[in-house]
């Protein structure tokens, strides 16, 4: 249940991200694989290495999924 959340905390925060970063978001679909990917990650890091609670690995999923398209943004080319 706890990886659901995480993944599902990931891609919303990935899509907030987006959002809030119009200029470097990859599009929805990107946006929230990304998120979820970055999500899953954060919540596992949360769990195992900071030891936190499931509230930690939540928000910790939204933030690294936030980050993490838009991230992946700036490492995209620009055309030429």
């Amino acid at each position: 249940m706890e990886l659901l959340l995480q993944l599902l905390a990931g891609a919303v925060g990935g899509n907030v991200g987006g959002v809030l970063a119009k200029a470097r978001s990859l599009g929805p679909l990107l946006n929230t694989i990304l998120g979820a990917v970055g999500g899953l990650g954060g919540g596992q890091l949360a769990g195992s290495a900071l030891g936190g609670g499931t509230g930690m690995q939540l928000s910790l999923s939204a933030v690294i999924g936030a980050l993490l398209p838009v991230l992946g943004a700036m490492l995209k080319k620009k055309p030429a």
